[in-house]
């Protein structure tokens, strides 16, 4: 309990123990109701960014939410990237996690068609020079308007995490 007396040492208490989040500490925390077709898309670029993505659809699986993943490129496929983004809500998807290697593009131009959330993994890739460095700035950097979250480079699981966590606040 916080006290109101401002010359008082503001003492604090806690109804549980402190302890890390965990899928089911987490799922505690808000109710959302459960559609039947899945709530997160999980896009990559390319077929090869699928051992990073790996991640986030075991994390996703682990904590029972329902997804989709697919395969599409913003620089080969930018129409179907348009068309995915566009549909995405409709399909009831509430949160898009999107990753990407070298100029990683496809977070972004994900979130230029949607106003859901989009998560960006920058993935690190051998055929880049600075080993993922440029992936993250890319997705980092997004243009003032075109809001993307970045985590870590390979940090596909913690994006399932925030995933999560947007899906329950």
């Amino acid at each position: 309990m916080l006290s109101s007396n401002p010359g008082a040492e503001a003492e604090m208490q806690s109804t549980e123990e402190a302890a890390a989040l965990t899928p089911e500490t987490e799922l505690k925390f808000g109710d959302i109701e459960l559609e039947p077709g899945p709530l997160v898309a999980v896009m990559m670029g390319s077929e090869s960014d699928m051992p990073a993505m790996r991640a986030a659809v075991e994390e996703l699986q682990e904590r029972g939410i329902s997804h989709e993943t697919t395969v599409v490129s913003a620089h080969r496929d930018p129409e179907q990237v348009r068309e995915y983004a566009r549909a995405a809500r409709s399909r009831g998807i509430k949160v898009i996690i999107a990753g990407a290697g070298m100029a990683a593009a496809l977070p972004g131009v994900v979130a230029s068609h949607t106003d859901l959330p989009v998560i960006g993994v920058p993935i690190r890739s051998d055929d880049a020079v600075s080993g993922g460095l440029d992936a993250l700035l890319s997705i980092a950097q997004a243009p003032p308007g075109v809001p993307v979250a970045c985590v870590a480079v390979n940090g596909a699981r913690n994006a399932a995490i925030l995933a999560t966590r947007i899906l329950f606040a």
